[in-house]
């Protein structure tokens, strides 16, 4: 028996009516499957731009310091020291892990004798690439890849005709590169912030492959050293000056500790000779709640071999005082 015309049109409207339906249904499943991979991707494209922010804080953070003041104990007695470092952020932005500095560095040693003459400035024109290795700005941890020159900007002999290093006019010219690994703490408190860093490098010069260096460095100077650091810095909130309702957060206190070890065949020392190998210094950083990027310094340390251009045969201890300035006390939240 054949169904009825009228029967026919109606099971086929009901067919219809189903088709349409399951379509409808699948359309809106697909619709809210893209509407939910779309979030997801928009939310973990936020998520990672977030982190890079907080990552390019911690870059700058851990950027070198400028300090203006005096050291006591140098073999040549001085009046005023000076560290001078200028970070220039080239690139630093959310939408991507890696940060970009150019950080050009003078050192400047007003001796203390008649006419107060700088003797040989150093000039250490470099830069420094960063990348962070994870995700976690309260757990960072980042590398950091450095290139620096060093020289005094003088062209005479660098040895004197007795064989001896010309101090007064000698050239001195050195290039090296560094790689470090930097780990890192932060605590959040109600009214206090706490980072903490750990670094370690290998700083490699290279006139151990007899490129750029003054020739008679050779087997005189330290081309292969280990350098590592400890940093630590409390940020502190402050009532707005403004706005009593609101609270800034400015640095407080710091202190680093920096060390570095020759590590390479350097003078026939002996590689546990310490007096000759070992460079350390502890500096304490004091904020008033009226200074902003600079504060009060204080510490000292010993240095195995000079880091002041032609000078590096000295070893001496010594302490410092005076003012320290820079892009890594601008750490605000």
């Amino acid at each position: 028996m054949f169904a009825s015309p009228l029967n026919l049109y109606r099971i086929i409207y009901k067919l219809l009516l189903i088709a349409f339906c399951c379509n409808l249904l699948c359309s809106t499943s697909k619709a809210q499957a893209n509407s939910s991979y779309l979030k997801d991707s928009t939310d973990t494209a936020r998520s990672t731009r977030y982190i890079n922010q907080e990552f390019n804080r911690i870059y700058l953070q851990n950027a070198r310091l400028s300090t203006f003041g005096n050291e006591y104990g140098n073999v040549l007695p001085t009046q005023l020291v000076a560290d001078l470092v200028g970070n220039f952020v080239v690139f630093n932005t959310a939408k991507s892990r890696f940060s970009f500095v150019f950080n050009p560095r003078v050192k400047l040693r007003l001796l203390a004798t008649q006419g107060a003459p700088v003797k040989s400035p150093s000039y250490m024109p470099g830069g420094t690439l960063y990348m962070r290795t994870n995700r976690n700005y309260y757990k960072p941890s980042f590398l950091s890849l450095s290139y620096s020159h060093h020289s005094n900007g003088i062209r005479g002999p660098t040895l004197n005709p007795d064989m001896t290093f010309n101090r007064d006019s000698g050239k001195f010219t050195t290039n090296f590169y560094t790689l470090t690994y930097t780990r890192g703490k932060r605590v959040d408190k109600d009214n206090l912030i706490a980072n903490q860093y750990k670094s370690l490098g290998l700083e490699v010069h290279a006139g151990l492959f007899n490129l750029g260096y003054s020739k008679a460095l050779k087997n005189q100077y330290g081309f292969v050293r280990l350098n590592g650091s400890y940093l630590y810095n409390l940020t502190r909130a402050y009532t707005d000056e403004v706005d009593a309702t609101k609270r800034t957060f400015n640095n407080w206190m710091r202190l680093q500790v920096d060390f570095q070890y020759i590590m390479d065949k350097y003078n026939n020392y002996n590689i546990a000779q310490i007096n000759k190998r070992l460079n350390i210094n502890a500096i304490y950083y004091y904020q008033f709640p009226f200074m902003k990027n600079v504060a009060l310094m204080a510490g000292g340390g010993y240095r195995g071999q000079d880091d002041y251009n032609i000078f590096f045969q000295d070893s001496y201890g010594y302490f410092t005082v005076g003012l320290a300035a820079g892009v890594s006390f601008g750490f605000h939240h």
